[in-house]
């Protein structure tokens, strides 16, 4: 089957150049939107897109909003996977993607502008303030939406079971005789608020009195964060005895400043993560922490959206719940009760 991916190299133009012409977009050269649709033509794609696209009033087109407030772009692991999921998914219902911002041509922009500008047929909330005004005006207008990690009402969210994660690392450690157990969770987020119930609920169900001490904040995906938030923990005179990290990435800053004290793990304390990235595998001894299932939350939030968008009128918004996985390493030890 031709995709638009063939057209574009036919055509030595890119991807989105290639749906910008075949969707009538006004924002590209007509010679290079009649060479388009001419190899559109000769490679058999033009009945397929077309036609579908004149029938339906649709441009096949899904916008993304991802705000990367850490700056690290594509090198999130956790976040690099639920986008390229999602894409995979876009492409298979035969819908291509634009990343929305708010500075198109130079000119400051709403999310909603630039949807409208884009004429996108649906939007993804991957990662953004979900507070907002920005992403509020566009959550409220009639545009389909997806979300991911943060519920609004009526709109369909797509969730990580963040409480269950939290809940299942903190009986871990408990299980393997922990009773002092240090958090170093992130900024404030609705994912952070529902750590941290899973995290207290948890240890109140456990009878643990976690000290106020032993809860640290720092930016989600900020080593050096973690690395300063660490060395508070363990200058402490009654310091914990398992470190829970609030990803895996950060937990690397909490990794050397362990080791820069000359401790070791997990013999002098334990450490656990959460996100599963692929670096926490790699890590020796490998990392104790929560799989979040980056894969199915792109596939899953590409399904709704585009079931939403091509049925309107019987598709409910709703709350999907995705499962993760604690994955067993070697950084907590087994100890005796305190």
């Amino acid at each position: 089957m031709v995709s638009m991916k063939d057209i574009a190299n036919h055509c030595g133009v890119s991807v989105a150049t290639v749906s910008k012409a075949l969707s009538g977009q006004t924002d590209i050269g007509q010679a290079t939107r009649e060479k388009i649709i001419a190899a559109a033509k000769e490679l058999g794609y033009t009945g397929n897109y077309v036609a579908r696209a004149l029938k339906t009033n649709r441009t096949y087109n899904l916008g993304i909003v991802f705000e990367d407030l850490q700056n690290s772009g594509f090198m999130h692991e956790y976040f690099a996977a639920i986008l390229n999921s999602f894409r995979f998914e876009a492409e298979r219902f035969g819908y291509d993607i634009t990343f929305l911002n708010r500075g198109v041509g130079g000119e400051g922009t709403s999310y909603l502008q630039h949807a409208l500008y884009r004429a996108v047929d649906g939007v993804a909330l991957i990662c953004a303030d979900f507070f907002s005004p920005q992403v509020q005006e566009l959550v409220s207008s009639d545009i389909p939406v997806v979300t991911l990690d943060h519920a609004f009402n009526n709109r369909t969210a797509v969730l990580s079971d963040n409480i269950i994660g939290m809940e299942t690392l903190v009986r871990y450690a408990y299980e393997k005789g922990h009773r002092k157990i240090a958090y170093i969770r992130g900024n404030p987020t609705a994912v952070t608020e529902n750590r941290l119930t899973g995290f207290y609920r948890t240890c109140e169900e456990l009878g643990l009195n976690i000290p106020d001490e032993y809860m640290m904040e720092c930016e989600y995906h900020e080593p050096r964060g973690c690395s300063e938030a660490t060395k508070k923990l363990l200058a402490l005179r009654d310091r914990p005895t398992c470190i829970l990290f609030s990803d895996d990435y950060s937990g690397i800053g909490g990794i050397n400043a362990i080791l820069e004290a000359g401790l070791h793990i997990p013999e002098d304390i334990s450490i656990m993560g959460y996100d599963g990235i692929h670096l926490a595998g790699m890590l020796s001894p490998r990392l104790t922490t929560w799989r979040q299932n980056a894969d199915d939350l792109g596939k899953i939030a590409a399904e709704k959206l585009v079931l939403r968008i091509e049925n309107p009128r019987t598709t409910p918004a709703e709350y999907i719940v995705v499962k993760g996985q604690l994955l067993e390493g070697g950084t907590v030890r087994q100890i005796d009760g305190q």
